[in-house]
């Protein structure tokens, strides 16, 4: 398998540098409210580059943190007057269950923030003694960036603009901050009145880990000093993944992670996700309006995952269709399969350009191409042929995390969609000819087309979506 490097800005070979397991750590939630489609497209391709490398007889080591501690978290449980603890269970309960809905596997470790704040204050403790890191007039405890000459490799800083960070000593303290802002980063924040009695002692005093430490210590426990993969969303290059590098180097040694692997951010509708906007989706809004997970999941691995993603409702009906396309090619295949073949070796045979495709830097939507093209060729399979070709079909769906409908399931109507198609007929009858093609419009605009009969009307996804 080949992927492309952050690092490096190269695409390279992926193997277990222990030559045995390939292990990878993912930056995971923030567990203060219910994850969006958005999070969700990170942790599905994700998802997909696991599922490919054990599909091709790579065992992995999945690690994917918590994040049960931080500024959102301590303000959200507050306006919530719940413990941050019960307020931070709820919602990974619920990522947990959005991620069995979408088919993601659950990770081989995945710590807490909370849990490994012992690990935490030991890294602060190495870095302080080694010079790298400093204590300020509040308690707060910062890294100093100019201890490191290679910050800013991984994102490319400017170095007019690392140097001006550096000689006006700037200081972050804030969990997240300016993507422009090249400061010393805070790694232990004193205790202040706002984060209530979510506090813990160090030798600095009472406080709390900042946001970006946590990865560092935790994957220094599971995955040592040196580690196959690293990967995230392609907003955390700078400044997360940066003052992750920085601290766990300057700690540990070691040269942390072998390979970056980033995901670009979906958009929706042309634009930004955005909760002002209202396109903030999550699985349970989606759910609402009729989709399956499945369909949601079909649609986060139509894009190269390299290249912004337009989410569209238009997408989620060529998501529907073509599903239970695949779905119509397994039944046939099954229909037409040797129930007594024995497979002494199962390889891909007429599906191999899509396995080939999904290790050529996991470029999903052209293995689906090639998926749907290849299904055109089993219609005339039978016996033993058509058994083969039936492993290999469910090997590659297996490495996409797809699972098929049912062949005669019906194309279900969300509530909303018909309320509107209601009002539009009542408009239509009373001769409201403006408000109907307004409502027509509003039906076009979520991907339903309304045609006209004279006693009664039928809603049909949008034929015009593509796979």
């Amino acid at each position: 398998m080949q992927i492309y490097d952050t690092i490096s800005r190269k695409t390279k070979k992926v193997t277990p540098m222990d030559g045995k397991t390939y292990r990878f750590y993912c930056c995971g939630p923030t567990v203060y409210g219910p994850a969006h489609i958005g999070n969700f497209r990170t942790f599905v391709l994700q998802d997909v580059f696991r599922r490919t490398m054990e599909t091709g007889g790579v065992p992995t080591m999945h690690v994917r943190n918590l994040t049960d501690v931080d500024d959102k978290t301590i303000r959200e449980s507050q306006r919530a007057a719940k413990s941050l603890k019960d307020f931070t269970d709820f919602w990974t309960v619920k990522f947990h269950q959005d991620c069995r809905k979408l088919n993601c596997l659950a990770p081989h470790v995945e710590p807490s923030a909370v849990e490994h704040i012992p690990h935490q204050v030991a890294m602060v403790q190495e870095l302080v003694d080694k010079g790298h890191a400093y204590k300020s007039e509040d308690g707060s405890v910062y890294f100093n960036i100019a201890s490191f000459p290679e910050y800013g490799k991984l994102s490319r800083l400017d170095e007019r603009e690392l140097e001006l960070g550096r000689t006006q000593s700037q200081r972050a303290s804030a969990d997240e901050y300016e993507k422009q802002s090249v400061s010393d980063f805070v790694l232990w924040k004193s205790r202040r009145a706002e984060d209530g009695e979510n506090f813990w002692q160090s030798p600095w005093g009472e406080g709390r880990p900042g946001w970006h430490l946590e990865c560092s210590a935790m994957i220094r426990e599971y995955l040592g000093t040196d580690f196959d993969m690293h990967s995230g969303g392609v907003d955390l290059v700078f400044p997360h993944h940066e003052n992750e590098i920085a601290q766990s180097r300057c700690a540990c040694g070691g040269e942390f992670a072998a390979t970056w692997f980033h995901i670009t951010h979906l958009m929706v509708d042309g634009g930004k996700m955005s909760k002002s906007l209202g396109n903030l989706y999550t699985l349970d809004d989606l759910e609402a309006k009729g989709w399956t997970a499945s369909e949601v999941r079909y649609v986060l691995i139509s894009g190269h995952y390299r290249k912004p993603l337009n989410f569209t409702f238009e997408s989620l009906h060529a998501a529907r269709e073509a599903l239970m396309k695949l779905s119509r090619a397994a039944q046939r295949m099954a229909d037409h399969s040797n129930p007594n073949a024995i497979l002494s070796e199962v390889g891909f045979g007429i599906f191999q350009e899509a396995w080939d495709k999904l290790n050529d830097d996991l470029n999903t939507p052209a293995a689906l191409g090639a998926l749907f093209s290849a299904i055109r060729d089993t219609s005339e399979l039978k016996g033993d042929a058509a058994t083969s070709a039936l492993a290999a079909f469910n090997r590659i769906l297996k490495a996409l995390g797809l699972t098929l409908p049912p062949c005669n399931q019906e194309i279900v109507i969300p509530e909303a969609i018909r309320v509107l198609a209601e009002e539009r007929w009542a408009a239509r009858s009373a001769k409201d000819w403006a408000r109907s093609d307004e409502l027509r419009n509003a039906l076009a605009a979520q991907g339903w087309l309304m045609k006209d009969g004279k006693e009664t009307y039928q809603l049909t996804p949008n034929e015009s979506a593509h796979v």
